[in-house]
Parts: structure tokens; sequence; C-alpha cells
């Protein structure tokens, strides 16, 4: 019987679960503790870890429904289209993955209707200098950032909503018209309520939020500056450092992330990325 323990990484952010093999078969018991953890620290991670494509999609599944990345037409695997490659290696002098991802703060697919709801990374090669773990994942809990601001700004910001905007941010790799088509500006709020814990958290990050509905672009900009910049304080932070057969599961309502892209070829980065579909965000209530 599969016996699972969770070791908080941070006193605000990540835990650890020890015990658990994602290649067998997860009691529900088992899966709950997990979600559990998720639902508390925002992204948990579990180590030493031996998938293939299939179980990580099976995994995956067991938090919602795996989504279909649009870079995985491009970056996918064969036989399993929700999986969306990170890497930047290139084979036959083309990348096989995207090589620049995520190197600012964001959550992901916030500029979607129905942004994702959680983000999972499998670990299949990991770069090292002398065996130093690079590439590095920061994780910053909004939840936590919100529980810190003062009254005067929860009540200010309380019910205001952002505009999200898809080509806000640079991106590493060329999109095209037609994918970009796909994803018009939407406004969400910037206080958002978790669709299962219903705690409050800050959903508002530089590049993709473009501006605050109802305010001037000074005042947004300058909103939007100031809890970005919040939400990323040290003691909201947790760093992963990488090892081979990493699974790092995070809550895209929770958290933001970025990559460190502290190395370069002949130094190997390969991940297996997939998502699960999310809901429409709903506004938090004082």
């Amino acid at each position: 019987m599969m016996t699972i323990e969770v070791r908080q990484a941070t006193q605000m952010t990540g835990a650890e679960i020890l015990g658990a093999d994602l290649g067998a078969e997860l009691s529900d018991s088992v899966f709950g503790s997990i979600q559990d953890a998720l639902d508390a620290h925002g992204v948990v991670f579990l180590r030493d870890q031996k998938l293939t494509p299939q179980q990580q999609v099976a995994f995956t599944a067991r938090f919602g429904t795996p989504d279909v990345n649009f870079n995985a037409l491009r970056f996918g695997i064969d036989g399993s289209p929700e999986i969306y490659i990170i890497s930047n290696i290139t084979k036959d002098g083309k990348p096989i993955g995207t090589r620049r991802a995520g190197e600012n703060w964001h959550t992901d697919m916030s500029y979607a209707k129905e942004p994702a709801a959680a983000t999972m990374l499998y670990a299949v090669e990991v770069p090292e200098l002398y065996g130093l773990s690079l590439g590095d994942t920061a994780f910053a809990n909004a939840a936590a950032a919100w529980d810190a601001l003062p009254d005067e700004m929860h009540a200010e910001i309380l019910g205001l909503r952002g505009v999200f905007d898809f080509r806000g941010r640079k991106r590493s790799s060329p999109v095209s018209k037609e994918d970009a088509a796909k994803y018009p500006p939407v406004e969400h709020p910037i206080v958002r309520r978790h669709p299962r814990t219903g705690r409050k958290s800050l959903y508002v990050a530089r590049d993709d939020c473009t501006g605050i509905v109802g305010r001037g672009e000074r005042e947004s900009l300058a909103l939007i500056e100031a809890l970005a910049d919040h939400i990323v304080k040290p003691e909201f932070v947790y760093q992963h450092k990488w090892r081979v057969g990493d699974v790092v599961v995070w809550d895209n309502c929770t958290v933001q992330h970025r990559a460190v892209l502290d190395y370069e070829l002949p130094h190997r980065r390969l991940m297996w990325r997939t998502t699960v579909k999310g809901e429409v965000p709903k506004p938090a209530v004082s």
C-alpha cells in the first residue's frame, strides 16, 4: 500500500511529495492527498519518477481535462498531443522544443478566456555545470501576497478587472497570426477566488495584464507594476532546483512562475509539459 508524506518546501510556497510512484495506479486516497497539498501550497514536486508520455498524460488527467497547447502542434510528441516540449536541444539543425519559455513572471494562459487550471513539467534532461543544476524554475505565491497587502489596498482593488492581452508579452518563438487571433483581449478579476478552496489571490502580471478596466493608462500601469512586484517578493518565492525524474505541478490560480535561463548548449534541457483546462476566473468577494 502506497503511503505518502508531504514536506513543506518554504514557509509560504511549495511542498515535496514523498512515497508516490506516479507510474503506478494511484488510489483515490493517495491522489486526494496530492491534490490537497497542491491546494495548500500552490506547487508540489515529486522526485525520481520514471514516466512514459502516456503515464504523464494519465496523471495530468487526475487533476482535470488535459489541454492541447497550440505550441504542441510544432513541438509535440507523436501519440501524445497533450505534451508540449520545452527544450534547447536541436535535431538536424532544428529545435525540438521551445527554448526560451517563460523567462518572465507569469501565470499560464492568463490571456485566454479560460486560463489553465494547473501545469505539470516532467524533467527528462537537466542542464548541469560540474554537478551544479542549472535552469531552475521559481514560483511566487499570489495568495500569500494578497494576504500580506494592507487593508487599504484590499479595499481599493477588490472587484477590479484587468485586461489580459496575448500580444502584450514578447515571445521567444514566432506566433502565427492565426494562433494570435485565437486569443483576443479578455477581462479577468485581478483578485480571483480559488475554485476549490475559495482562497483569494492576486491575478495580475506585467506584460500579460495591459490595463485596468475603468482606470487611466498611467494609473493602470502603476497599479499593475506595484502588485506584480509585490507578488514576487522573496518571502513568497520557492525556487525549484531540478533533477532528472522530477515532476512539478503548480496551480495557476495560486502561483506565478518564471524560468531561470542560466544555461546554453552544450548543456541540454528537456522538459515535457502538460496543462489542465481551467474555467473562467471568478472574482473574489469581501
